[in-house]
């Protein structure tokens, strides 16, 4: 199996895990709180942030694959997380979900359409900070699991 389908075939196992998951959820526990520092955020936060980071990390991806323009140094990421959870906050769960999906079947098939050398591009990832794509399609599943182990101890 080649490298990107590896990859591609990670992301796509992953979110199907995800989306298992969230589908199973109760009313409550969608409003449980998973994170109380600053902005409190619950279950649902956390799923419109699986969507609006991936959407924009993707987006970032093929900017870099395309031009090597990476995320502005003076990017703040909870600025832009606090953007986008007002943007996504009239959202039901349902309806994040359904974006969740479109969102993770977009990154498979971006992933999937990869070369060798896209991989070794270089940019700058707004959290790794300068990296080369492997590592940034790496670290969208690998976000998503840290998150998903703090949702799983809140619902405890």
């Amino acid at each position: 199996m080649s490298e990107i389908t590896e990859l591609a075939e990670k992301l796509k196992t992953e979110g199907e895990r995800m989306v298992a998951f969230f589908s199973e959820l109760s009313a409550d526990q969608w409003n449980a709180e998973v994170y109380t520092e600053g902005t409190t955020w619950s279950v649902r936060n956390v799923l419109a942030h699986y969507v609006t980071s991936e959407r924009g990390l993707v987006r970032l991806f093929e900017r870099i694959r395309t031009t090597g323009e990476g995320a502005a140094d003076d990017f703040s990421i909870d600025r832009y997380n606090a953007s986008q959870q007002e943007k996504t906050k009239d959202f039901t769960p349902a309806e994040l979900l359904e974006q969740y999906k479109q969102v993770r079947a977009e990154s498979v098939q971006w992933v999937s359409g990869l070369n060798d050398e896209d991989l070794e591009i270089q940019g700058r990832h707004p959290f790794l900070g300068e990296t080369v794509i492997r590592e940034m399609v790496k670290m969208l599943y690998l976000h998503n699991q840290l998150h998903y182990r703090d949702v799983k101890r809140a619902l405890r």
